[in-house]
């Protein structure tokens, strides 16, 4: 390894450390290191601490799952929410709510929304055995805009509070309401993770070119339909339990492709660590901006993701 490589990568655990330092003494109430460890301020160390790991998990799983799909969609407007999974989600909750299920089964309803839509696109996406990049990015989108019309239909037709509710929830929250939830999705997001890795090699040959990569022996198929169905359900798992967190996939690989390259053995690993950091410093401002007030998460995304992306857009325009 280069020693700038390794110069970077150290870097970025060093950051990522100050930022959770940062993430445990700031919020809506400012405390120092000394203080938290106080007994009467333990339950304030637990609930930032499980927001801290929630926010490096969200993080990690958004970011290299945007990795993936750009590589094997060939699209560097690939981004975890581009297939449905959102509004699939979004739907599941509102229809759990109209229905009168409990609160405690809302990420259950939103996980299994996901799923269908998951399901749905790929259904609508296959021909035969194949399933062309194109179509899938266009049924995605078809199925998202029209689930995303169901659901505003349903919220601006009924008079249930909790339902307009749920469109904060949506925005993505990193509070951590359930523990037993938040193991199972971190098992699912880490698997997912290792899994990707695992295809690291097979992901830069697809992203020079299906055909190149089908000539080095690799069943592209097979790859794109383990990746898509990986990637999907990260994204439902981590919708389920912290909403819609946008711009995390699509932002945090190009600003990793941009300083490592396009090695997805290093691309991936160093991704994760620039998502955690992202999340938890986007979660820190969620907190700190408007205290006592929480501003969801997905907006503190959107408004440092935009111009981010249009940055990254014009240097790579004056790069060509």
């Amino acid at each position: 390894m280069k020693l700038s490589l390794k110069f970077k990568i150290i870097s970025l655990f060093i950051i990522l450390l100050v930022v959770i330092l940062l993430g445990l003494i700031k919020g809506s109430v400012k405390l120092s290191l000394s203080d938290l460890l106080l007994n009467e301020n333990r339950d304030i160390l637990y609930l930032r601490l499980s927001r801290i790991f929630l926010a490096i998990l969200t993080g990690a799983g958004l970011a290299v799952s945007g990795i993936a799909l750009q590589a094997i969609l060939r699209n560097p407007l690939a981004e975890p929410y581009l297939l449905g999974t959102s509004s699939g989600a979004g739907l599941g909750a509102v229809l759990a709510i109209i229905i009168g299920l409990q609160s405690i089964y809302l990420p259950l309803a939103a996980f299994l929304g996901a799923a269908l839509t998951i399901i749905l696109v790929y259904n609508l996406a296959r021909q035969g055995n194949k399933v062309p990049v194109q179509s899938l990015i266009l049924s995605g989108v078809i199925v998202s805009i029209t689930l995303s019309g169901i659901v505003v239909f349903l919220i601006s037709f009924s008079g249930n509070e909790a339902l307009h509710g749920v469109m904060w929830w949506l925005w993505g929250s990193l509070q951590v309401y359930d523990f037993k939830l938040l193991f199972i999705i971190s098992f699912l997001v880490i698997l997912g993770i290792l899994l990707i890795f695992i295809f690291s090699q097979d992901l830069n040959a697809i992203s020079i070119g299906e055909e190149e990569a089908t000539h080095l022996g690799i069943n592209t198929e097979t790859i794109k339909k383990i990746l898509f169905f990986t990637t999907s359900f990260i994204t439902a798992g981590l919708v389920c339990i912290c909403g819609i967190i946008g711009f995390v996939g699509l932002i945090i690989p190009h600003i990793m492709r941009f300083i490592f390259g396009a090695n997805h053995r290093i691309l991936i690993p160093t991704t994760c660590l620039a998502g955690a950091i992202f999340m938890i410093l986007c979660d820190m401002f969620s907190r700190a901006l408007f205290s006592p007030l929480e501003i969801p998460i997905g907006v503190i995304t959107a408004i440092i993701g935009t111009p981010v992306f249009i940055i990254l857009l014009k240097m790579k325009q004056k790069i060509k």
